[in-house]
């Protein structure tokens, strides 16, 4: 329509996303969103809601973004769960790689904020790493561990995925991140080959 701006709304959700990330929630003003998307703030508004709407639309994008590549690393699971899982874990190891993405993750950064959270987007970080877990145990278990070591080893490696991006933001080099991630994987290899699934 003449005299209306147009926009990309996915373009719109991603530069909010970004700017989120790498400020964090609390340290995010509507001016900052205002600046990083184009849009005046009324704009905003309109689109997206409030501040917290708009960060609840970008957990959304970045869960479904990311989520969507953990679902295929893992999609070889039930024949070959250790190579699934080392891909897993390559998917944050890339992310965090590319010199365009901030350091760490939207997800782990939003847990860490949430005393400073409202209650809707607390519980809504909360659900996302549920969704990790949910998504690693059901690979897991498809791998043929059993559910006691498949519910074991899906907390351990969302946690550990959570804990690589933390420490990506703090300034761990690659090397170091690997080595983490390795010693993951070579006590689920130990698990697996006693099952005899490795």
């Amino acid at each position: 329509m003449a005299g209306k701006k147009q926009f990309d709304m996915d373009t719109a959700l991603d530069a909010a996303m970004v700017q989120f990330w790498r400020a964090g929630y609390a340290d995010t003003s509507v001016d900052d969103l205002s600046r990083a998307t184009g849009l005046n703030r009324s704009s905003l508004y309109s689109s997206f809601g409030d501040k917290d709407r708009l960060f609840l639309r970008c957990l959304d994008f970045y869960t479904a973004r990311y989520g969507a590549a953990y679902d295929a690393a893992l999609s070889s699971a039930a024949s070959e769960p250790l190579a699934a899982v080392r891909a897993f874990f390559d998917v944050t190891l890339d992310r965090i790689a590319d010199p365009e993405l901030p350091d760490g993750c939207l997800i782990a950064q939003s847990a860490m904020a949430i005393p400073v959270l409202s209650q809707a987007v607390a519980a809504h970080t909360r659900e996302a790493f549920g969704f990790q877990r949910a998504r690693l145990r059901a690979a897991l278990k498809a791998g043929r561990l059993t559910d006691e070591d498949a519910d074991a080893f899906a907390e351990h490696t969302a946690a550990v995925n959570q804990s690589l991006a933390v420490m990506s933001r703090a300034g761990a080099t690659p090397a170091q991140l690997l080595a983490i991630v390795g010693v993951s994987l070579d006590a689920l290899g130990q698990a697996l080959s006693a099952a005899g699934r490795a």
